[in-house]
């Protein structure tokens, strides 16, 4: 009596269309639930719960064994129960269980979790590292959220990446709608202000690293003001440059700016040479003019010391050393001039005296060796 008419199937049951794939968030049809347990019973035990009796439309009417009656849908209905409210938490995640909407004190770790449907419902949030970036190119261009006008006037392009995690799953779930929405507004809005009072110097090169810690602090403490719990791991800025359209200005800048230092490299450069050879040159003419004072002084001094000793004598015996200083005198004025004598006399007197000029002749004689 199995292949009864109007299609039925070998057990009395119209055959059943595709189903679709289950849903975490939709609760078991509690008649699939029973009709499969009819079938595993009828399978197992067989005997008068596989014939049917057949309907006024054809098909047949299934039979359960005796012993499955309400006690049995009761065990049924229990394990569906069971099954509806049990859920499991994943390694990566925690669960939070809410009582007629209001979130429960207490953190599901890791594990398998029971909560009284549908008193009770729980939702999971991932603790894993989350990642996103802000300003990211598209098409070779831009979008509106990296251009920003730095504290100079000059718009830039800034693209930067959040690296944030959950730090209180039920903050994270319930005081925020769109947690990556919200971390995206904020991260965009925090490095407008920031970059909206550096000079596009500071942006580019010279303080991108303070930059990228001052941004952080702003978008956690707005973060923390809203309560999202949400912690910001890192903010890396990825790249700075400036719009395509003035790109051969800021290029033509840059260039000015390394000649700049270039320029006032060689000038310090020279500055440092010429200050150097003054000083060595300073130096120089003061031990110069030390050595003159102390040679002029110690000439004096022996000066002094000879006047001394010539004027004791001269005291001692003042015609001899009169005539003495005269000699000395002449012989120092005399031995280099060229010399004639003329003799004085009476008539017998020829005038000019001759005399050997042996100094004269010595000084020749040294030239021509």
């Amino acid at each position: 009596s199995g292949g009864g008419g109007n299609g039925g199937g070998p057990w009395g049951q119209r055959p059943r269309g595709p189903q679709r794939p289950p849903d975490d968030n939709e609760p078991p049809d509690i008649e699939e639930m029973i009709r499969q347990t009819q079938d595993k019973f009828k399978n197992i035990f067989g005997g008068s719960g596989g014939k049917g009796k057949k309907g006024n439309n054809g098909g047949s009417q299934i039979q359960m064994p005796g012993f499955v009656g309400i006690p049995g849908i009761i065990v049924i209905l229990a394990l569906a129960y069971a099954y509806i409210s049990a859920y499991q938490v994943n390694p990566d995640e925690v669960g939070v269980e809410t009582r007629f909407g209001v979130p429960k004190e207490d953190i599901s770790p890791a594990g398998l979790h029971f909560a009284f449907w549908p008193i009770e419902k729980a939702e999971k949030v991932k603790i894993v590292e989350r990642e996103t970036r802000i300003g990211a190119v598209n098409n070779n261009s831009a979008s509106r959220q990296a251009l920003m006008l730095s504290g100079d006037q000059n718009i830039v392009e800034v693209q930067f990446t959040l690296l944030y995690s959950v730090a209180n799953a039920k903050d994270f779930l319930f005081n925020v709608k769109d947690p990556e929405q919200i971390v995206r507004e904020v991260g965009e809005s925090a490095m407008r202000e920031v970059v909206g009072r550096s000079p596009a110097q500071d942006v580019f090169r010279d303080n991108r690293a303070g930059i990228a810690e001052e941004v952080r602090q702003i978008i956690q403490t707005t973060l923390d003001s809203y309560g999202a719990g949400i912690s910001i791991r890192a903010l890396n800025i990825e790249d700075v440059a400036p719009p395509p359209k003035v790109a051969d200005a800021f290029d033509e800048v840059q260039r000015a700016e390394q000649d700049e230092d270039k320029f006032q490299e060689e000038a310090n450069l020279y500055r440092n040479e010429a200050l150097g050879q003054a000083r060595g040159e300073a130096a120089q003419i003061e031990e110069d003019a030390a050595a003159y004072k102390n040679r002029v002084v110690e000439e004096a001094i022996g000066e002094a010391q000879r006047f001394l000793s010539v004027y004791e004598q001269y005291a001692k015996a003042p015609e001899v050393t009169r005539k003495r200083l005269f000699l000395e005198t002449m012989e120092g004025v005399l031995k280099d001039s060229n010399k004639v004598i003329m003799e004085n006399g009476g008539p017998g007197g020829t005038g000019v005296v001759p005399y050997l000029p042996l100094p004269e002749i010595n000084k020749r004689r040294g030239d021509n060796q």
